[in-house]
């Protein structure tokens, strides 16, 4: 039955909102061109890094952050993942070099990633690289006014998805 329903009658009151046919092509295409996006920056990433585009990101974000350090739940909760899963990436960019783990003075069960010498320079010799595949794959694409429809439909998505309650289901929380 897929994500809409072709026949033409009214939806009962029990029944689904189907999608409609423009809402399905728009739905698939977002799904296509999604895939195809991060697939093509895993790839320039693993080729020019021997890096997943995720593991990409936390070098970034621990780049960013002052002294380039964050607790692990900070960073899980910027890289919307697990904490295993983080886990494992650190576990990994830490046998690479590029990031080390310290504990936390202050919570005997709080952790800091940090970002190693070594680690940013790998972010440095990486990101123009990176720069220039997001550029050719999303920015030189469109034009100025759809990339600012782009980051406003995006950030309304990401806004209506964030749940703001206490003790809702977040990744990073599990």
């Amino acid at each position: 039955m897929g994500y809409m329903n072709t026949a033409p009658i009214p939806p009962s009151a029990d029944e689904p909102r189907w999608l409609t046919a423009e809402e399905q092509r728009v739905w698939r295409s977002y799904i296509e061109a999604a895939t195809l996006l991060e697939d093509h920056l895993d790839r320039q990433l693993q080729r020019d890094a021997g890096m997943q585009h995720v593991y990409y990101g936390l070098l970034v974000k621990l780049a960013e952050s002052p002294r380039r350090r964050l607790r692990m739940t900070e960073l899980a909760r910027y890289a919307k993942i697990t904490r295993s899963r983080l886990s494992h990436a650190i576990a990994r960019l830490e046998k690479n070099g590029w990031v080390r783990r310290e504990d936390c003075p202050s919570d005997k069960r709080g952790q800091f990633a940090i970002l190693t010498d070594e680690g940013y320079e790998v972010l440095r010799r990486t990101a123009p690289g990176h720069v220039d595949a997001v550029r050719q794959a999303v920015f030189d694409r469109l034009t100025p006014e759809q990339q600012k429809s782009l980051g406003e439909i995006m950030r309304i998505v990401a806004e209506g998805l964030q749940p703001s309650e206490a003790g809702a289901d977040l990744p990073w929380l599990r």
